[in-house]
């Protein structure tokens, strides 16, 4: 499991809540990206997740399910990435929604399937820093002890800087990776094109690159070659 984690540079990301054609399914699952992420922060249900599963296992690329609703599990993921917001006092998004997952699901869990990531959100105008209540405008300083609660404290193999629809700071970024010594560094937000592939790719350990997909395939597909010729 995290053995095939660290060898992710690239990821792309999915939302069942979002329509793509299967002409442009197809080149991004045949782009050289190392997995197909597939999640959302609203509109994901249990029949557009299978839906968009079965259309992408189709592919021999690695696809995981990042799980942001309880009824929207589905079986047949290589992985499935469980968030835990670090940045928020709501302990729900902690881990109280977790514990009645567990409770719910946990005689059929497959465990040696699951990876925790501790995510960081850092765009307060979000989608997801609304619904969970994120803590925005953290310093570089305050974001490095989140992530290092989650590396030395918490032992999860992946913490998540989420910019959600804006191209973060990268210096920011880069202290807060340069502070981890176990967990694999994820950046998502903002990256649309070849430069802003390089610049994410050079501060943080795998790239993940979504909204732009659906706006400008050609300029996504540009995103791998720029991570992979690095």
């Amino acid at each position: 499991m995290k053995q095939m984690i660290d060898e992710w540079r690239h990821v792309f990301k999915l939302d069942p809540d979002k329509v793509i054609s299967n002409e442009d399914l197809d080149a991004v699952c045949m782009s050289g990206t190392d997995a197909v992420m597939i999640g959302g922060s609203s509109g994901v249900t249990y029949d557009n997740t299978v839906d968009l599963l079965s259309r992408v296992r189709q592919y021999e690329v690695p696809c995981v399910l990042e799980i942001s609703e309880l009824d929207a599990v589905v079986p047949g993921f290589d992985l499935y990435m469980i968030p835990m917001v670090l940045n928020t006092p709501r302990a729900e998004w902690i881990i109280g929604r977790h514990q009645q997952a567990i409770e719910r699901y946990g005689y059929i869990i497959p465990w040696d399937l699951v990876v925790p990531e501790g995510y960081i959100i850092l765009n307060p105008e979000s989608t997801a820093a609304k619904l969970t209540g994120a803590i925005g405008g953290l310093s570089i300083s305050e974001s490095a002890a989140y992530a290092q609660t989650a590396d030395k404290l918490m032992s999860l193999p992946v913490i998540y800087m989420e910019y959600s629809g804006t191209f973060g700071d990268m210096e920011l970024v880069s202290s807060v990776r340069r502070s981890l010594s176990r967990s694999r560094l994820f950046y998502g937000g903002g990256i649309t094109d070849t430069k802003t592939a390089r610049l994410a790719a050079d501060a943080a350990d795998t790239i993940i690159v979504g909204n732009i997909i659906y706006t400008n395939l050609a300029q996504a597909l540009t995103t791998v070659s720029a991570v992979k010729d690095l």
